[in-house]
């Protein structure tokens, strides 16, 4: 049998507040409850306590007033004595029956039984001793027989007091045993609520969290999919076409720069041939003015030509970084490998090369891994001065792999370090430096971020630009294999 539970988040959460809450109310209800009961039981005792305490003091004034009366009607003989000792005795009965009210104990009942049955014996006595005299020395006895009695009355009137005392004592400890266990049982169920509510609300929230920044980061190869409450599953629904629509953009994107920039590239041709023919002198030599116009027109052709050209590698490398191919590999070898392809810059420049890199074993994608490595390598040795230095580490730091590269050019300019990650920001060209195509460095930014790592410009060390890279020894990144990996492969060959 399915129990109905709330699918919306609203719910969700009056549901958690209802599971908290109403065994709250609960608990403070049945404690106000069992507070009322014990108070009124506690004045209840109190207020019989202090009456019965009242009328077993009168119980012994009126038995030694009654005994007094007696022993003047013996000495004086007066009869207006008996009249007194009448209106006193219609006092003492009054008293004794308020305090069979009162008394619950058993033996102050019985002890009050046999003082009232006394009491009426030695009333009638008295009161027709104007007839038959009665026996004094009896009378006299049973007054204090009736005195004894009546301490006897207050001393199970004091015990009565203190058993219920007692009991109460005893309730209110078993009362406040059940608010104890009560509140205790409120906080298991409180901390399984949250725990609950969490794993049902706060997962989606995160995934819903880091949908967000994905897309705001452009990473778009992560297949949206939240489960939890239907508003929430909806929104992740709302978050996957918005994220196919960008995708979607990002390719119609890249097709318009290729088709764009293959279709400008004809032309272009054209023209450089022409103006280089021209410059040759293949159709007559040029005066000076004239060859002057088809050196800007050359040199202006060949800066159009370097823009297309970037638009082309830009372009292939968006449609490559959809995703990641991840492979365990050994980064020493790859990092040898990127060193020989770029030994002729190396030895032109006379550039002197420090490796330090640990013989690790890595799992990311080899390819892209390269191309963060190249684009470093080749920066660098573009920028470092001949007989400088190229720093190039590798090492291990926990779970992290820890690259850097550096070298001793002019370095970054403040400036210019929030942009130098952007596409096509080329920014000033140091020491007559040719300017680059503005794209290498954020490519790097694009695929250190793709493998969940970052990269930082560092000071200090070395003179020149120092970059620093972390990022995971074992990726956690999305795996591309089979035919979408050769899609990619073949949209970056195309372009």
């Amino acid at each position: 049998m399915q129990f109905p539970r709330p699918r919306s988040l609203s719910g969700l959460v009056l549901l958690g507040l209802a599971v908290i809450a109403l065994p709250l109310v609960a608990g403070l209800v049945t404690a106000g409850l069992q507070m009322r009961r014990l108070a009124e039981t506690s004045e209840r005792i109190v207020a019989e306590g202090v009456i019965a305490t009242r009328l077993t003091q009168e119980l012994f004034a009126q038995t030694v007033s009654l005994e007094r009366q007696t022993r003047l009607y013996q000495v004086l003989g007066n009869p207006q004595l008996i009249e007194t000792y009448a209106s006193q005795d219609s006092r003492l009965r009054e008293s004794e029956t308020q305090l069979d009210r009162q008394l619950r104990f058993e033996p102050a009942r019985k002890i009050l039984g046999e003082f009232t049955a006394l009491h009426g014996g030695i009333s009638q006595r008295v009161l027709n001793a104007a007839g038959s005299p009665p026996d004094y020395d009896l009378l006299l006895g049973d007054f204090a027989r009736m005195q004894q009695m009546s301490g006897e009355i207050s001393s199970q009137t004091n015990i009565q007091i203190d058993a219920e005392v007692n009991a109460l004592r005893t309730r209110t400890q078993q009362a406040q045993r059940q608010l104890f266990w009560v509140f205790a049982l409120l906080i298991p169920l409180t901390v399984v609520t949250t725990l609950l509510f969490s794993l049902r609300v706060g997962r989606p929230l995160r995934q819903i969290d880091r949908a967000i920044s994905e897309l705001g980061s452009g990473a778009l190869f992560r297949p949206i999919d939240i489960q939890g409450p239907v508003d929430l599953s909806k929104l992740g629904r709302q978050l996957e076409w918005l994220r196919m629509r960008l995708l979607d953009l990002a390719q119609e994107r890249n097709r318009f720069l290729r088709h764009m920039s293959h279709e400008l590239k004809t032309p272009l041709a054209n023209i450089r041939e022409g103006t280089e023919l021209m410059m040759d002198g293949a159709v007559g030599s040029l005066q000076s003015g004239q060859r002057e116009v088809m050196a800007i027109l050359h040199e202006n052709g060949l800066r159009l030509q370097r823009m297309i050209e970037n638009l082309l590698s830009f372009s292939a490398w968006q449609a490559s970084s959809v995703g990641l191919e991840i492979s365990e590999f050994r980064l020493r070898p790859l990092v040898k490998q990127i060193i020989e392809n770029q030994q002729l810059a190396l030895l032109s420049q006379r550039v002197r090369l420090e490796v330090n890199v640990e013989d690790l074993t890595v799992e990311a994608d080899r390819g892209k891994l390269r191309l963060i490595l190249e684009n470093l390598l080749s920066n660098a040795i573009k920028y470092t001065p001949r007989a400088g230095t190229i720093h190039v580490r590798a090492r291990a730091t926990g779970n992290e792999l820890l690259l850097e590269v550096g070298d001793s050019g002019p370095g970054v300019p403040i400036e210019e370090r929030k942009q130098i990650f952007e596409a096509f920001y080329t920014g000033k060209a140091p020491g007559g430096h040719v300017k680059g195509t503005g794209i290498g460095l954020s490519v790097v930014m694009e695929f250190v971020t793709a493998h969940k790592g970052e990269i930082i410009l560092v000071d200090g060390e070395w003179p020149g630009a120092h970059f620093r890279i972390r990022m995971p020894l074992r990726s956690s990144g999305a795996v591309v294999t089979g035919d979408s990996a050769r899609s990619n492969r073949k949209q970056a060959h195309a372009a």
